[in-house]
């Protein structure tokens, strides 16, 4: 079923809920299992876990820097533009440190080293949890204050919670790390998705009209704004990549996942709660 061909009135409420429901339920236990295996929903990154971020213009190849740093915990090394290297070291002890330090000045005394410590790392993580859950939290205010009904606005939040946990799921999957910039990528997801939930709600429980067609107009103008959004973010995935920007490059693909589980989310889930709703009278 595509969504070209999608026809979000063909299909019984239960039938446009279940696939949603599926993957979530196959989302938790990815999340699950990753929990019990590494004791974390996600893997921490450097900024949450500590380490160390050396930035330096070589054109010394990846595997010539792997061989130089072999006596270190060198995690990976990502390239750019105007051969500059960004390498990655896990968290090591004061006596390591400085004879990496002491190396890299050596050799290369133009490079910038910049050490995160694993405590100061484990705060971040604390701060960026709580930031993460207030932003849930208020979201959620904001949408039961909105609507003032409890099954669309239950339906608005509940869609937002799964796109967090299926994103988060993919993530786990495709080895995408939990650190400060995807953290900022999941606080826009959730923005995005409330955007597009509350613009399906509120054409079918304030508009005049037959379901059928409020439902169908909705539909139309909710995939041209988000197929819109996905065509800029990819641009911005495909331009990171190729300068080898890590940042942007993972806040873009956090955002493509999560909006790709969204239309899934919001035009099959929440379309498929409100449509029970209003077919249970329950606008009246």
């Amino acid at each position: 079923m595509g969504f070209i061909t999608y026809d979000v009135n063909r299909y019984t409420p239960k039938q446009m809920m279940v696939i949603p429901l599926i993957v979530l339920i196959l989302s938790l236990a990815v999340l699950g299992y990753n929990m019990a295996t590494t004791g974390t929903l996600l893997t921490p990154g450097m900024d949450f876990s500590g380490g160390t971020a050396v930035t330096l213009f070589t054109a010394d190849s990846p595997d010539m820097l792997r061989e130089t740093f072999s006596g270190y915990p060198l995690i990976s090394v990502d390239g750019g533009i105007n051969d500059g290297k960004y390498l990655k070291f896990g968290p090591m002890d004061d006596a390591s440190f400085q004879s990496l330090a002491e190396l890299i000045t050596e050799r290369y005394p133009d490079a910038k080293i910049d050490q995160i410590g694993a405590s100061f790392g484990k705060t971040l993580q604390g701060q960026a949890s709580i930031a993460l859950l207030l932003s849930f939290i208020g979201m959620a205010i904001v949408v039961f204050v909105a609507f003032r009904a409890l099954v669309p606005a239950g339906a608005v939040v509940f869609c937002a919670l799964t796109d967090i946990i299926m994103t988060a799921a993919v993530m786990t999957l495709v080895g995408i790390e939990l650190s400060l910039p995807t953290t900022a990528a999941l606080l826009m997801l959730i923005g995005y998705s409330v955007d597009s939930d509350i613009l399906l709600t509120m054409r079918v429980l304030k508009r005049q009209g037959r379901l059928s067609e409020k439902l169908s107009g909705a539909f139309r103008t909710g995939i041209i704004m988000t197929t819109t959004t996905l065509a800029a973010i990819a641009a911005m995935w495909v331009v990171a990549a190729v300068g080898q920007i890590t940042v942007i490059r993972d806040i873009a693909s956090v955002l493509i996942i999560g909006l790709l589980l969204d239309m899934m989310n919001t035009w099959l889930m929440n379309a498929g709660i409100i449509k029970w709703y209003m077919q249970k009278g329950g606008a009246k």
